[in-house]
C-alpha cells in the first residue's frame, strides 16, 4: 500500500476575491503536484523520491510560496527554506536563507545524502550546492509582480487578505511507499516583509517537518515562530509513539501548545485556527492512493496545517473513496460558510 498527501499554504483568500480561473489555477498546481508524487510510488518508487518530487513542482508553480513565486524580504529579496526527512533511517537534511537555488528541496536532499550535516544555511548552503554542481539562478527568478504588490502593500500598512495581515504559506508532501516508509518535505519562501535573515520552522527538523517509520510524517505550514517554540512536528509524533494518542488527539494537543493563550491575541483570526479540524486531520488519517487535496490557500480558514501520513491507518481503496467523498463535501459545505 503506498499514499502521498500534500499541502499548498496556511492562509486564506476571500471567496470574493478569488476567480473562478485563478481557483482552477490552483487546483490545477496541486494536481500536478499529487500526480507527480503518486507516480512515483505507483512505479514502486520511494517515499523520499515522492515527497521530493511533488515539492519541486510546486516549487516551481509561481502560485505557491516556495520557489519561483516566494514570499520577499522587507528589502525585496527571496530567501528560501526547505527540509527533508526519512522516516525509515531518521536521516534529515534541510538548508535556510538560501538566494539563488532554484528548488531548495533538492539541495535539502543532498545535504541528508552528500554532507555529514543536517542543516546549512545562507551562502555556506550555496558554497556546498556549487560543490554539487547545482546551477544557481539570480533572485530575480524568484520574485513576481504578485509577491512585490504584496510586499508593497504591506509595507504600507495595507491588509492583503480579510483573515491575514500577510502573505504565509509553506508547501509540504508526506509519503508513505509499498516497503512502509515514511518521508515528509516542506519548503517555503517565509513571510512577507520578514526581517532578513528570519528562519521559520520548515528546516528545522521536529518543529516543521519530521517523519519517523511506524509513526507518522509530518510538514507543517503556518507562522513558524510558534511552530519552533512548540517542537511542533516532533511533539505529534512523540504524542502517537510514547503516549498511544490517536493522530487526531496529538494534533489537537499540538495545536493548543502552538496556539497558547500567551500568542492568540498575536494572531489573525487566532481563536478560528483550529476549527473543523477533525475534518481535516481525518482526511490525512485516511489517505489511500489518491487522498483529498486541502489547499488553505483556497478553501481553509487557518494559519495553522499539518499534513500527516500515518502508516497505521491505511483502508481500502473504496472505504477511502466513500469516506474522502463525505470529508470533501464537509470542507466545501464549511468554505462557503465562513468565507
Amino acid at each position: 500500500m503506498h499514499a502521498i498527501a500534500i499541502h499548498g499554504g496556511a492562509g486564506a483568500v476571500p471567496r470574493a476575491s478569488l476567480s473562478a480561473e485563478r481557483e482552477q489555477r490552483f487546483r490545477a498546481g496541486l494536481a500536478a503536484a499529487l500526480d507527480g508524487g503518486y507516480a512515483v510510488l505507483e512505479k514502486g518508487g520511494t517515499s523520499l523520491d515522492a515527497v521530493a518530487t511533488a515539492v519541486r513542482i510546486l516549487e516551481d508553480d509561481p502560485l505557491f510560496n516556495a520557489g519561483h513565486g516566494a514570499a520577499l524580504t522587507r528589502d525585496g529579496a527571496a530567501e528560501l527554506d526547505a527540509a527533508i526527512m526519512d522516516g525509515q533511517q531518521m536521516r534529515a537534511g534541510a538548508v535556510a536563507s538560501v538566494r539563488h537555488v532554484k528548488n531548495p528541496i533538492d539541495l535539502a536532499r543532498r545535504v541528508m545524502e552528500k554532507s555529514r550535516h543536517v542543516l546549512l544555511v545562507g551562502a555556506g548552503a550555496e558554497e556546498f550546492a556549487l560543490e554539487e554542481q547545482f546551477a544557481l539562478v539570480p533572485n530575480h527568478y524568484f520574485r513576481t509582480a504578485e509577491r512585490l504588490q504584496q510586499l508593497q502593500s504591506e509595507q504600507r500598512g495595507e491588509r492583503m487578505s480579510e483573515l491575514l495581515p500577510t502573505s504565509r504559506g509553506t508547501v509540504g508532501a508526506v509519503a508513505l511507499d509499498g516497503a512502509g516508509n515514511l518521508a515528509a518535505a516542506t519548503s517555503t519562501g517565509g513571510m512577507t516583509n520578514k526581517r532578513p535573515g528570519r528562519v521559520g520552522d520548515s528546516p528545522i527538523i521536529g518543529a516543521g517537518t519530521y517523519a519517523k517509520n511506524g509513526v507518522c510524517a509530518v510538514s507543517a505550514t503556518g507562522h513558524g515562530e510558534y511552530f519552533i517554540r512548540a517542537v511542533a512536528a516532533h511533539h505529534v509524533c512523540a504524542a502517537v509513539q510514547y503516549r498511544g494518542l490517536s493522530l487526531q488527539q496529538a494534533v489537537r494537543e499540538t495545536g493548543l501548545a502552538v496556539t497558547g493563550p500567551n500568542c492568540l491575541g498575536n494572531l489573525s483570526a487566532g481563536e478560528n485556527m483550529f476549527t473543523n479540524i477533525d475534518d481535516r486531520i481525518v482526511t490525512m488519517e485516511a489517505v489511500v492512493k489518491r487522498p483529498v487535496v486541502v489547499n488553505d490557500a483556497i478553501a481553509i480558514r487557518s494559519m495553522v496545517y499539518l499534513t500527516l501520513s500515518y502508516d497505521h491507518r491505511v483502508v481500502d481503496g473504496a472505504v477511502a473513496h466513500q469516506f474522502m467523498g463525505k470529508v470533501k463535501h464537509t470542507l466545501e459545505n464549511w468554505t462557503e460558510s465562513v468565507l
